[in-house]
């Protein structure tokens, strides 16, 4: 597409496969925001899931079709598809039929975001989507109009005209995005400001990801790093610039007093330090849970980067609302039973989870769907060792099979192997292949006082699940 812009936003619409996953709708929004035509299909609307989320699209200019290739119409289009999805799917025959071009979900999102004048990179293994959320509100409430793009419902943003608020359509030339390590994509982005959270096997091997994060924070104009992960701080030496953060590394620039950390149900406080001007500020978040205080840490360090005072981002901060299933609290029933819908999916984000969980008093239920037949392979020891060393006695972990959607992926190994491992590292595990006995089991389980925690990926249903045990225990 070497046309100029206005000639690619008119004669190159694209059409997203998939259009309603939560990496590929938040791009949606944001290629219609900035004046391109936009159509897609997605496997979920054709089989009648989630239709109030196609509902929406449909009247806000989104074209549906289903996704049997019928849209691909022109070799002008651009098709917009993961890397993952095969090429017997429909649109994808039918795009390299006509010969249209196609980019991947990371390639256009690193396109847009290159193309900005000052740019926000949020990188690491957990607390990508948090990070993000709590810079673009900093970025708002300071009054500037940052572009986001996020993998996660951004609760301050959402409004009548943007329900599914995980991106926000605002200056192109502001632009705050997390970027993704699990394809190799995160290479494609040329942050202004390029924040490290922290180093963890996920989809990819250690030795793979220290490559991938050390060359993104060498890219980046200024480098903000967690000097509490053993393996950001190990990558430090690559950052011509830096501002470092930490709980625990009182060497940090922007770090807490350790004895001031409060710790609430809902919420935590601590008195922050800027060891560069030896100015203490009191900090208080309106969500728990130290991994959350980290959080904070690592926006505020960019945000002071960017030129905005630490007094500021704090402030903003305390009204922060939180993403929708980040440690999401659907409801309390009349009995005490608290059930959060949380989007834990891999060792760390639940660790993460399981550790605010515990940080107060009552036993926990934990469900978790595994998202995928593959990475329950490549991260199901650790896992395992996860549910098992962050629980006590009486709590539970509930798992169902992965999700599958189709396709040709190894299932030889499942849940019943994490189950196994978890007994075997002392904890108490169950095995249910179904979701929906699943529930009956959480339902039949649960007892006043207890906290139920709904956990997994790239599954909007989940959210609808935990609604529905709530329902059912009130």
């Amino acid at each position: 597409m070497d046309e100029p812009m206005g000639q690619v936003r008119e004669q190159h619409p694209f059409f997203f496969c998939g259009i309603g996953g939560s990496g590929m709708l938040p791009l949606a929004q944001l290629a219609q925001g900035f004046g391109y035509k936009v159509a897609g299909s997605d496997r979920s609307y054709d089989q009648g899931r989630t239709p109030e989320k196609f509902a929406w699209l449909s009247e806000n200019g989104f074209t549906l079709f289903p996704q049997d290739g019928s849209g691909i119409t022109s070799e002008k289009q651009v098709l917009i598809a993961s890397a993952a999805v095969e090429n017997t799917v429909p649109e994808v025959a039918r795009a390299k039929e006509l010969g249209c071009e196609r980019m991947t979900r990371a390639e256009l999102l690193a396109q847009l975001f290159n193309d900005a004048g000052y740019s926000v990179a949020v990188g690491g293994t957990s607390g990508k989507s948090t990070v993000t959320g709590m810079i673009a509100w900093v970025l708002a409430d300071s009054s500037h109009d940052p572009t986001v793009m996020n993998g996660a419902v951004m609760k301050n943003f959402v409004d009548e005209a943007n329900p599914f608020a995980s991106a926000r359509v605002g200056s192109p030339r502001i632009f705050v995005s997390e970027v993704d390590e699990s394809d190799g994509s995160i290479a494609l982005f040329k942050p202004t400001i390029g924040v490290l959270l922290n180093v963890s096997l996920d989809h990819k091997s250690i030795e793979e990801l220290r490559q991938l994060f050390g060359d993104f924070i060498f890219e980046a104009g200024c480098a903000i790093i967690n000097l509490d992960d053993d393996e950001s701080r190990r990558l430090a030496g690559r950052a011509s610039q830096k501002v470092t953060f930490g709980i625990h590394d009182q060497s940090a620039d922007i770090t807490v007093e350790p004895d001031s950390i409060e710790h609430g149900p809902l919420s935590i406080r601590a008195v922050l330090i800027d060891n560069r001007s030896k100015e203490v500020f009191p900090l208080e978040l309106p969500m728990p849970g130290m991994h959350n205080l980290s959080n904070a840490l690592a926006a505020i360090a960019a945000m002071s980067a960017a030129g905005i005072e630490v007094s500021k981002s704090i402030y903003a901060l305390s009204r922060f609302e939180g993403l929708a299933r980040r440690f999401d609290v659907v409801g309390t029933s009349s009995s005490g039973i608290s059930v959060i819908d949380d989007f834990g999916h891999n060792p760390e984000k639940c660790a993460a989870t399981l550790r605010t969980l515990k940080a107060t008093k009552g036993r926990v239920i934990a469900f978790f769907q595994p998202h995928g037949y593959g990475p329950l392979r490549q991260m199901g020891d650790e896992l395992a060792q996860t549910f098992a060393r962050e629980f006590g006695e009486g709590d539970i972990t509930i798992m169902c099979d992965p999700v599958y959607y189709g396709g040709t992926v190894d299932r030889s190994e499942g849940t019943e192997r994490i189950i196994g491992l978890i007994e075997q590292h002392g904890g108490s595990a169950e095995h249910i292949p179904s979701r929906d006995a699943s529930g009956d089991r959480i339902v039949e389980l649960a007892q006043p006082g207890d906290r139920i925690v709904i956990m997994g990926a790239r599954d909007d249903t989940l959210s609808s699940f935990a609604r529905g045990i709530l329902e059912r225990l009130t």
